[in-house]
């Protein structure tokens, strides 16, 4: 399916303890690719509008880890994980954790498919421990964050 929309589609089969993230983007695999693995580009994107991220350590390859902050007047936002598999402009396998509840990690599944003519779909599957895990997922905000996080990736991307 080739189109040009750039809307976020998350959905959340009911019977499984799954959030498949969808988003197509005006840009070839290896730019989408290279702004999920360096820090410094990942810093420009990465979450809600009006929130400041700190990057203690991004180490985006098989075997590395990360952890950062997402600060705002109201608090600070710690998430951490680890890179199971990182394969350049196709693939990343990573655990995810909020600090806030780390009895809850997901694994998280990010394909990249080339859509040709210059334009990436990103799929992201994550893989949680329950459905009530999943669910308390949903109800935290995140979307608000994965929508706002993604339009300001393709200000990214277009900017170069």
């Amino acid at each position: 399916m080739n189109t040009t929309t750039r809307e976020t589609t998350i959905s959340a089969d009911p019977t499984t303890p799954t959030i498949l993230i969808t988003r197509e983007f005006d840009a070839p695999p290896e730019k989408v690719f290279r702004a999920h693995v360096e820090p410094d580009l990942v810093k420009r994107w990465l979450g809600p509008r009006g929130l400041r991220m700190e990057i203690d350590r991004y180490d985006a390859q098989t075997g590395g880890a990360y952890r950062y902050t997402h600060r705002d007047d109201s608090g600070e936002y710690v998430f951490y994980g680890s890179f199971h598999e990182v394969r350049p402009n196709e693939r990343i396998v990573q655990t995810f954790t909020f600090e806030g509840f780390p009895d809850s990690v997901s694994l998280e599944t990010m394909t990249l498919v080339d859509l040709g003519n210059g334009r990436t779909r990103l799929e992201n599957r994550s893989q949680f421990d329950s459905v009530e895990a999943r669910d308390g997922m949903l109800s935290s905000g995140m979307e608000i964050g994965v929508r706002e996080g993604y339009e300001q990736l393709d200000e990214l991307l277009a900017a170069g």
